[in-house]
Protein backbone atom coordinates (compact mmCIF):
# COMPACT_ATOMS: atom_id res chain seq x y z
CA UNK A 1 0.00 0.00 0.00
CA UNK A 2 1.23 3.44 -0.94
CA UNK A 3 -0.46 6.82 -0.45
CA UNK A 4 -2.58 8.07 -3.31
CA UNK A 5 -1.56 11.67 -2.69
CA UNK A 6 1.85 11.02 -4.28
CA UNK A 7 0.63 8.80 -7.10
CA UNK A 8 0.49 11.57 -9.69
CA UNK A 9 3.78 13.28 -8.87
CA UNK A 10 5.70 14.06 -12.06
CA UNK A 11 9.28 12.85 -12.26
CA UNK A 12 11.65 15.29 -10.58
CA UNK A 13 13.34 17.74 -12.94
CA UNK A 14 16.76 16.13 -13.05
CA UNK A 15 15.70 12.51 -13.65
CA UNK A 16 13.54 13.90 -16.46
CA UNK A 17 16.57 15.68 -17.86
CA UNK A 18 18.66 12.52 -17.74
CA UNK A 19 15.92 10.61 -19.56
CA UNK A 20 15.87 13.32 -22.23
CA UNK A 21 19.61 13.60 -22.79
CA UNK A 22 21.63 10.67 -21.54
CA UNK A 23 20.98 8.26 -24.40
CA UNK A 24 22.35 10.87 -26.85
CA UNK A 25 26.04 11.55 -27.40
CA UNK A 26 27.05 15.11 -26.48
CA UNK A 27 28.40 17.18 -29.35
CA UNK A 28 31.91 17.78 -28.06
CA UNK A 29 34.97 18.73 -30.06
CA UNK A 30 38.29 17.03 -29.31
CA UNK A 31 39.56 17.97 -25.87
CA UNK A 32 36.29 19.56 -24.73
CA UNK A 33 34.36 18.66 -21.61
CA UNK A 34 30.64 18.81 -20.91
CA UNK A 35 29.59 22.21 -19.54
CA UNK A 36 27.02 21.76 -16.77
CA UNK A 37 24.60 24.68 -16.42
CA UNK A 38 21.60 22.93 -14.90
CA UNK A 39 21.87 22.89 -11.10
CA UNK A 40 21.91 26.04 -8.99
CA UNK A 41 24.88 24.87 -6.93
CA UNK A 42 27.21 27.81 -6.20
CA UNK A 43 30.84 27.20 -7.17
CA UNK A 44 32.45 30.40 -5.92
CA UNK A 45 34.86 29.90 -3.03
CA UNK A 46 33.36 29.98 0.45
CA UNK A 47 35.06 32.20 3.07
CA UNK A 48 38.61 31.23 4.03
CA UNK A 49 37.81 31.30 7.74
CA UNK A 50 35.37 28.39 7.50
CA UNK A 51 38.09 25.78 8.04
CA UNK A 52 39.43 27.61 11.08
CA UNK A 53 35.99 27.86 12.70
CA UNK A 54 35.37 24.17 12.09
CA UNK A 55 38.73 23.21 13.56
CA UNK A 56 38.18 25.36 16.63
CA UNK A 57 34.81 23.73 17.31
CA UNK A 58 35.34 20.17 16.11
CA UNK A 59 34.77 18.82 19.64
CA UNK A 60 31.13 19.84 19.20
CA UNK A 61 30.59 16.71 17.12
CA UNK A 62 30.74 14.87 20.46
CA UNK A 63 27.43 16.38 21.64
CA UNK A 64 23.84 16.53 20.51
CA UNK A 65 23.27 20.05 19.13
CA UNK A 66 20.39 22.37 20.14
CA UNK A 67 17.50 21.33 17.94
CA UNK A 68 16.21 24.84 17.22
CA UNK A 69 19.68 26.42 17.00
CA UNK A 70 22.10 27.71 19.59
CA UNK A 71 21.25 31.14 21.07
CA UNK A 72 24.38 32.64 19.48
CA UNK A 73 23.34 31.43 16.02
CA UNK A 74 19.80 32.73 16.40
CA UNK A 75 21.14 36.10 17.56
CA UNK A 76 23.47 36.26 14.55
CA UNK A 77 20.58 35.53 12.18
CA UNK A 78 18.37 38.16 13.82
CA UNK A 79 21.25 40.63 13.71
CA UNK A 80 21.67 40.07 9.98
CA UNK A 81 17.93 40.63 9.41
CA UNK A 82 18.23 43.93 11.27
CA UNK A 83 21.31 45.06 9.30
CA UNK A 84 20.03 43.89 5.94
CA UNK A 85 16.31 44.70 6.12
CA UNK A 86 15.93 46.90 9.22
CA UNK A 87 13.38 44.41 10.56
CA UNK A 88 13.26 43.56 14.26
CA UNK A 89 13.18 39.97 15.50
CA UNK A 90 13.47 38.48 18.97
CA UNK A 91 16.02 35.69 18.39
CA UNK A 92 14.65 33.63 21.27
CA UNK A 93 11.05 33.55 20.05
CA UNK A 94 10.99 34.53 16.36
CA UNK A 95 13.90 32.64 14.77
CA UNK A 96 14.66 28.94 14.34
CA UNK A 97 17.64 27.29 12.64
CA UNK A 98 16.99 25.00 9.68
CA UNK A 99 18.87 22.19 8.03
CA UNK A 100 18.63 24.09 4.75
CA UNK A 101 15.55 26.04 3.69
CA UNK A 102 13.97 23.11 1.83
CA UNK A 103 13.40 21.41 5.20
CA UNK A 104 11.73 24.54 6.55
CA UNK A 105 9.61 25.18 3.47
CA UNK A 106 8.26 21.64 3.78
CA UNK A 107 7.83 21.39 7.54
CA UNK A 108 6.28 24.82 7.92
CA UNK A 109 3.34 23.60 5.84
CA UNK A 110 3.12 20.52 8.06
CA UNK A 111 3.01 22.82 11.08
CA UNK A 112 0.57 25.57 10.10
CA UNK A 113 -1.73 24.27 7.35
CA UNK A 114 -5.19 23.45 8.79
CA UNK A 115 -7.10 20.33 7.84
CA UNK A 116 -9.89 22.45 6.38
CA UNK A 117 -10.38 26.09 5.42
CA UNK A 118 -13.91 27.45 5.62
CA UNK A 119 -15.18 23.87 5.74
CA UNK A 120 -13.39 22.77 2.55
CA UNK A 121 -10.09 21.27 1.46
CA UNK A 122 -7.42 23.96 1.87
CA UNK A 123 -5.52 25.36 -1.07
CA UNK A 124 -1.80 26.14 -1.11
CA UNK A 125 -0.85 28.68 -3.74
CA UNK A 126 2.42 28.45 -5.62
CA UNK A 127 4.04 30.58 -8.30
CA UNK A 128 4.44 28.74 -11.59
CA UNK A 129 7.35 28.00 -12.32
CA UNK A 130 8.09 26.87 -8.79
CA UNK A 131 10.55 25.18 -6.43
CA UNK A 132 9.34 21.58 -6.35
CA UNK A 133 9.09 21.31 -2.56
CA UNK A 134 6.12 23.72 -2.62
CA UNK A 135 3.98 21.17 -4.46
CA UNK A 136 5.07 18.18 -2.39
CA UNK A 137 4.42 20.07 0.86
CA UNK A 138 0.88 20.85 -0.30
CA UNK A 139 0.18 17.23 -1.17
CA UNK A 140 1.69 16.01 2.11
CA UNK A 141 -0.73 18.04 4.22
CA UNK A 142 -3.78 17.08 2.17
CA UNK A 143 -4.10 20.50 0.54
CA UNK A 144 -4.77 21.23 -3.11
CA UNK A 145 -1.72 22.74 -4.84
CA UNK A 146 -2.85 25.66 -6.99
CA UNK A 147 -0.41 27.09 -9.53
CA UNK A 148 -0.41 30.77 -10.46
CA UNK A 149 1.45 31.51 -13.69
CA UNK A 150 4.32 33.99 -13.47
CA UNK A 151 5.16 35.00 -17.01
CA UNK A 152 6.33 38.00 -18.99
CA UNK A 153 2.85 39.53 -18.93
CA UNK A 154 2.91 39.60 -15.10
CA UNK A 155 6.52 40.71 -14.78
CA UNK A 156 7.44 37.10 -13.92
CA UNK A 157 5.66 37.43 -10.58
CA UNK A 158 2.36 35.66 -9.76
CA UNK A 159 -0.77 37.81 -9.69
CA UNK A 160 -2.43 36.33 -6.62
CA UNK A 161 -4.99 39.15 -6.42
CA UNK A 162 -6.49 38.06 -9.77
CA UNK A 163 -7.55 34.68 -8.37
CA UNK A 164 -11.27 33.89 -7.98
CA UNK A 165 -12.75 34.55 -4.56
CA UNK A 166 -13.67 30.90 -4.06
CA UNK A 167 -9.97 30.01 -4.43
CA UNK A 168 -8.84 32.72 -2.02
CA UNK A 169 -11.49 31.66 0.51
CA UNK A 170 -9.89 28.20 0.63
CA UNK A 171 -6.28 29.41 0.60
CA UNK A 172 -4.28 28.62 3.73
CA UNK A 173 -0.73 29.30 2.46
CA UNK A 174 0.83 31.19 -0.43
CA UNK A 175 4.42 30.36 -1.33
CA UNK A 176 6.24 33.31 -2.81
CA UNK A 177 9.87 33.25 -3.95
CA UNK A 178 11.65 36.61 -4.30
CA UNK A 179 14.07 36.95 -5.97
CA UNK A 180 12.32 34.33 -8.03
CA UNK A 181 13.75 31.04 -9.23
CA UNK A 182 14.16 30.74 -12.19
CA UNK A 183 13.29 34.15 -13.64
CA UNK A 184 15.24 36.39 -11.25
CA UNK A 185 12.34 38.81 -10.72
CA UNK A 186 12.17 40.81 -7.49
CA UNK A 187 8.99 41.55 -5.55
CA UNK A 188 8.77 45.25 -4.72
CA UNK A 189 7.56 46.56 -1.37
CA UNK A 190 4.31 47.40 -3.15
CA UNK A 191 3.96 43.78 -4.28
CA UNK A 192 4.53 42.53 -0.75
CA UNK A 193 2.16 45.12 0.70
CA UNK A 194 -0.61 44.08 -1.70
CA UNK A 195 -0.04 40.39 -0.99
CA UNK A 196 -0.02 40.90 2.78
CA UNK A 197 -3.23 42.95 2.52
CA UNK A 198 -4.79 40.10 0.52
CA UNK A 199 -3.60 37.56 3.10
CA UNK A 200 -5.05 39.62 5.93
CA UNK A 201 -8.40 39.83 4.11
CA UNK A 202 -8.62 36.11 3.35
CA UNK A 203 -6.66 34.89 6.40
CA UNK A 204 -3.82 32.91 4.87
CA UNK A 205 -0.10 32.80 5.61
CA UNK A 206 2.68 33.90 3.28
CA UNK A 207 5.75 31.68 2.99
CA UNK A 208 8.39 34.16 1.78
CA UNK A 209 11.24 32.16 0.23
CA UNK A 210 14.00 34.79 0.15
CA UNK A 211 17.08 32.60 -0.22
CA UNK A 212 18.39 34.51 -3.28
CA UNK A 213 18.08 37.93 -1.58
CA UNK A 214 21.82 38.57 -1.42
CA UNK A 215 22.58 38.03 -5.13
CA UNK A 216 21.30 41.03 -7.03
CA UNK A 217 22.14 43.85 -9.40
CA UNK A 218 20.77 47.32 -8.77
CA UNK A 219 18.76 47.92 -5.63
CA UNK A 220 18.86 45.30 -2.89
CA UNK A 221 15.65 43.23 -2.68
CA UNK A 222 13.49 43.95 0.34
CA UNK A 223 11.86 41.46 2.68
CA UNK A 224 8.25 40.60 3.39
CA UNK A 225 9.17 40.69 7.09
CA UNK A 226 10.02 44.39 6.96
CA UNK A 227 6.95 45.31 4.91
CA UNK A 228 4.67 43.40 7.30
CA UNK A 229 6.20 45.14 10.31
CA UNK A 230 5.84 48.56 8.70
CA UNK A 231 2.18 47.79 7.93
CA UNK A 232 1.46 46.63 11.47
CA UNK A 233 0.27 43.30 10.07
CA UNK A 234 -0.26 40.24 12.22
CA UNK A 235 3.31 39.08 13.06
CA UNK A 236 2.24 35.50 12.33
CA UNK A 237 1.16 36.43 8.79
CA UNK A 238 4.61 36.13 7.13
CA UNK A 239 7.00 33.22 7.52
CA UNK A 240 10.36 34.04 5.90
CA UNK A 241 13.12 31.62 4.93
CA UNK A 242 16.82 32.34 4.41
CA UNK A 243 19.84 30.21 3.58
CA UNK A 244 23.64 30.28 3.53
CA UNK A 245 23.77 28.14 0.38
CA UNK A 246 23.65 31.01 -2.11
CA UNK A 247 24.63 33.92 0.13
CA UNK A 248 27.86 32.33 1.39
CA UNK A 249 28.53 29.65 -1.28
CA UNK A 250 28.00 26.83 1.20
CA UNK A 251 25.23 24.59 -0.19
CA UNK A 252 26.80 21.60 1.54
CA UNK A 253 26.56 23.26 4.95
CA UNK A 254 22.78 22.72 4.90
CA UNK A 255 22.11 25.72 7.07
CA UNK A 256 19.40 28.35 7.06
CA UNK A 257 16.75 29.81 9.29
CA UNK A 258 13.05 30.64 9.45
CA UNK A 259 11.60 33.80 11.00
CA UNK A 260 8.02 34.64 11.91
CA UNK A 261 5.78 35.51 14.83
CA UNK A 262 6.30 33.88 18.25
CA UNK A 263 3.32 31.51 17.98
CA UNK A 264 4.38 30.22 14.56
CA UNK A 265 7.96 29.64 15.67
CA UNK A 266 6.77 27.99 18.89
CA UNK A 267 4.75 25.50 16.86
CA UNK A 268 7.58 24.93 14.39
CA UNK A 269 9.97 24.23 17.25
CA UNK A 270 7.53 21.72 18.70
CA UNK A 271 7.12 19.95 15.37
CA UNK A 272 10.88 20.00 14.77
CA UNK A 273 11.51 18.41 18.16
CA UNK A 274 9.83 15.29 16.79
CA UNK A 275 10.87 15.25 13.15
CA UNK A 276 13.64 17.78 12.47
CA UNK A 277 17.33 17.13 12.05
CA UNK A 278 19.44 19.62 14.02
CA UNK A 279 22.56 21.19 12.55
CA UNK A 280 25.75 19.79 14.12
CA UNK A 281 27.28 22.26 16.55
CA UNK A 282 30.49 22.92 14.58
CA UNK A 283 28.34 23.80 11.58
CA UNK A 284 26.19 26.05 13.75
CA UNK A 285 29.37 27.92 14.72
CA UNK A 286 30.25 28.37 11.04
CA UNK A 287 26.71 29.58 10.40
CA UNK A 288 26.91 32.03 13.29
CA UNK A 289 30.10 33.51 11.84
CA UNK A 290 28.62 33.62 8.32
CA UNK A 291 25.50 35.55 9.35
CA UNK A 292 27.72 37.97 11.27
CA UNK A 293 30.01 38.71 8.32
CA UNK A 294 28.93 40.77 5.31
CA UNK A 295 32.29 41.29 3.63
CA UNK A 296 32.41 37.89 1.95
CA UNK A 297 28.86 38.42 0.68
CA UNK A 298 29.80 41.64 -1.10
CA UNK A 299 32.79 39.92 -2.70
CA UNK A 300 30.51 37.13 -3.90
CA UNK A 301 27.99 39.60 -5.29
CA UNK A 302 30.71 41.34 -7.31
CA UNK A 303 31.60 38.03 -8.95
CA UNK A 304 27.98 37.57 -10.01
CA UNK A 305 27.75 41.15 -11.26
CA UNK A 306 30.62 40.39 -13.62
CA UNK A 307 28.78 37.29 -14.81
CA UNK A 308 25.62 39.34 -15.40
CA UNK A 309 27.62 41.75 -17.58
CA UNK A 310 29.09 38.89 -19.59
CA UNK A 311 25.63 37.41 -20.18
CA UNK A 312 24.22 40.79 -21.21
CA UNK A 313 27.02 41.23 -23.77
CA UNK A 314 26.64 37.73 -25.20
CA UNK A 315 22.85 37.90 -25.58
CA UNK A 316 22.60 41.61 -26.41
CA UNK A 317 21.17 40.91 -29.87
CA UNK A 318 18.86 38.06 -28.86
CA UNK A 319 15.22 39.04 -29.19
CA UNK A 320 13.35 38.68 -25.91
CA UNK A 321 16.47 38.40 -23.76
CA UNK A 322 16.07 39.97 -20.34
CA UNK A 323 18.89 39.83 -17.85
CA UNK A 324 17.77 38.82 -14.35
CA UNK A 325 17.32 41.40 -11.61
CA UNK A 326 18.69 38.95 -9.07
CA UNK A 327 19.60 35.31 -8.47
CA UNK A 328 22.01 33.49 -10.77
CA UNK A 329 19.83 31.95 -13.47
CA UNK A 330 19.13 33.04 -17.03
CA UNK A 331 15.56 32.39 -18.21
CA UNK A 332 16.10 32.29 -21.94
CA UNK A 333 13.18 32.37 -24.42
CA UNK A 334 13.15 29.62 -27.07
CA UNK A 335 10.48 28.05 -29.26
CA UNK A 336 10.40 24.82 -27.24
CA UNK A 337 12.47 24.24 -24.13
CA UNK A 338 12.86 20.48 -24.48
CA UNK A 339 13.79 20.67 -28.15
CA UNK A 340 16.29 23.46 -27.47
CA UNK A 341 17.84 21.54 -24.57
CA UNK A 342 18.25 18.40 -26.67
CA UNK A 343 19.65 20.32 -29.66
CA UNK A 344 22.13 22.11 -27.43
CA UNK A 345 23.31 18.85 -25.87
CA UNK A 346 23.67 16.97 -29.15
CA UNK A 347 25.48 19.82 -30.91
CA UNK A 348 27.58 21.44 -28.17
CA UNK A 349 27.71 19.31 -25.01
CA UNK A 350 26.19 22.12 -22.93
CA UNK A 351 23.64 20.89 -20.42
CA UNK A 352 20.72 23.16 -19.45
CA UNK A 353 17.23 22.57 -18.05
CA UNK A 354 13.93 22.87 -19.97
CA UNK A 355 11.69 25.44 -18.32
CA UNK A 356 8.70 23.09 -18.48
CA UNK A 357 10.46 20.81 -15.97
CA UNK A 358 10.09 23.58 -13.39
CA UNK A 359 6.48 24.37 -14.25
CA UNK A 360 3.04 22.82 -14.24
CA UNK A 361 0.46 22.74 -17.03
CA UNK A 362 -2.52 24.99 -16.23
CA UNK A 363 -5.59 26.23 -18.07
CA UNK A 364 -3.41 29.15 -19.18
CA UNK A 365 -0.68 26.84 -20.47
CA UNK A 366 2.75 25.96 -19.13
CA UNK A 367 4.70 29.18 -18.50
CA UNK A 368 8.04 27.38 -18.75
CA UNK A 369 7.49 25.55 -22.04
CA UNK A 370 9.16 28.22 -24.18
CA UNK A 371 12.18 28.76 -21.91
CA UNK A 372 15.38 27.13 -20.79
CA UNK A 373 17.01 27.74 -17.40
CA UNK A 374 20.75 28.35 -17.41
CA UNK A 375 22.68 28.39 -14.13
CA UNK A 376 25.59 30.87 -14.06
CA UNK A 377 27.44 29.14 -11.24
CA UNK A 378 30.46 27.67 -13.05
CA UNK A 379 33.82 29.48 -13.05
CA UNK A 380 33.67 32.62 -15.16
CA UNK A 381 35.61 31.39 -18.19
CA UNK A 382 33.72 28.10 -18.34
CA UNK A 383 30.41 29.93 -17.94
CA UNK A 384 31.30 32.33 -20.75
CA UNK A 385 32.15 29.45 -23.11
CA UNK A 386 28.85 27.82 -22.26
CA UNK A 387 26.84 30.99 -22.90
CA UNK A 388 28.58 31.59 -26.22
CA UNK A 389 27.79 28.02 -27.29
CA UNK A 390 24.14 28.55 -26.33
CA UNK A 391 23.97 31.77 -28.35
CA UNK A 392 25.65 30.28 -31.42
CA UNK A 393 23.58 27.09 -31.34
CA UNK A 394 20.13 28.44 -30.52
CA UNK A 395 20.11 32.11 -31.50
CA UNK A 396 22.43 32.46 -34.51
Amino acid sequence: MFPERFSNLPAYAFPRLRALLDHHTPGLSAGEDVIHMTIGEPKHAFPEWVSDVLAENVSGFNNYPPNEGAPELLSAAAGWVKRRFDADLDPATQVMALNGTREGLYNAAMTVCPETKNGKQPIILSPNPFYQVYMVAALSVGAEPYFVNANAATGFLPDFAALPEDVLDRTSIAYMCSPSNPQGAVATDTFWRDLITLAEKYDFKIFADECYAEIYRGDAPGSALKVAQDMGADPERVIAFHSLSKRSNMPGLRSGFVASGPETIKRMKQQRAYSGTPIPMPLQKVSERAWSDDEHVEENRQLYLEKFRIADDIFANVQGYKGPEAGFFLWLPVEDGEEATLKLWKETGVRVLPGAYLSKDTDQGNPGKEYIRVAMVAPKDEMQRGLEKIRDCLFA
